[in-house]
């Protein structure tokens, strides 16, 4: 099978550069990469508290079934439960933790753990999921349809800070706990 994909990949190659009119972007293995995006939902127009761009912990704790994969550790749920997110949580998710949003980011392949910076340049994310809308955007990339996940960087960093207690990688990151 390795020598039969040797065969095809010139010619996938230049298929994909003639869909694409030209030059293909460089996936993300071994080559740098940036993409640009806005964080959105899948559907702005939707009202609803699951169609929105983030998903915060109040929704987890309506997702948890004690079953895999749905299974949240007992000390974060009850920490939720308390809504004890002291400095991280957003005002403008109503005082709520941010756990993940998505973005219309362009992304491939390796994007995973990929950094996700602001318009500061600030890390508040990392990339680690698409959407299966998002599949086909390595040969046709829609904005309309196509969606990152990016956990959000408030949610590791609680998440180290007070349901871990990993207060050493808090520091290690240049920052200090502010949970007990």
């Amino acid at each position: 099978r390795e020598g039969e994909l040797l065969l095809v990949t010139p010619m996938y190659a230049e298929a994909m550069k003639a869909v694409l009119g030209g030059a293909v972007a460089p996936d993300a293995n071994s080559t740098l990469r940036i993409t640009y995006g806005t964080v959105r939902s899948l559907d702005p127009q939707a009202t609803g508290e699951a169609n929105g761009p983030f998903t915060v912990a109040s929704q987890l704790l309506k997702k948890n079934t004690g079953q895999t994969p749905f299974d949240a550790p007992q000390k974060e749920l009850d920490a939720i439960r308390a809504r004890n997110f002291g400095p991280y949580a957003a005002a403008s998710l109503g005082g709520d933790l941010p756990l993940d949003f998505l973005s219309d980011c362009d992304i491939t392949g390796g994007n995973s753990g990929s950094p996700t910076l602001n318009d500061k340049g600030e890390l508040v994310g990392l990339a680690f999921d698409g959407n299966k809308e998002g599949v086909a955007s390595d040969v046709v990339f829609d904005g309309k349809t196509t969606r990152t996940i990016h956990v959000d960087a408030r949610y590791m960093i609680w998440t180290m800070d007070l349901p871990d207690g990993a207060d050493h990688l808090v520091k290690e990151i240049g920052l200090e706990p502010k949970l007990q």
